[in-house]
């Protein structure tokens, strides 16, 4: 597979796995993106490590009323031997303000990612942050 493919594929993935997020309707489906020593560096929270604790962390999301999560990649690189790649974009996170409302929190991401053994790409690192 040359690199270009490799892009293409992992962007791919990332787009599969907004999709779902998006539909908030099976954490297990969604979890399975990350790999199980994977690592989320959620803006303004304390680091999520392991997947079963990112499991806890997905579920509990997907509980708040009028939680939703979106993001669109927009770039992917992968390393040369194609075992490592990052995806980066904008995202939007929808919860309950302050007064209950619901507020949109526009910000960016990037993940990096990695093959396991059967070719398929994990999310090892998950990042991101509010802003325009």
């Amino acid at each position: 597979m040359s690199i270009d493919d490799a892009k293409a594929a992992l962007l791919q993935r990332d787009r599969e796995w907004s999709v779902l997020a998006a539909e908030g309707r099976s954490v297990d489906r969604i979890v399975e993106y990350w790999s199980d020593d994977a690592v989320i560096i959620p803006a303004g929270a304390p680091v999520i490590r392991g997947k079963a604790a990112i499991r806890d962390y997905v579920q509990t999301s997907l509980a708040i009323p009028g939680f939703q999560i979106r993001w669109r990649p927009q770039v992917a690189s992968v390393s040369a031997d194609g075992t490592l790649g990052y995806t980066m974009g904008e995202n939007a996170m929808t919860v309950p303000g302050a007064d209950g409302t619901l507020v949109t929190i526009a910000g960016r991401y990037a993940t990096v990612w990695r093959r396991d053994l059967s070719g398929v790409w994990r999310c090892v690192i998950d990042i991101w942050n509010s802003g325009p």
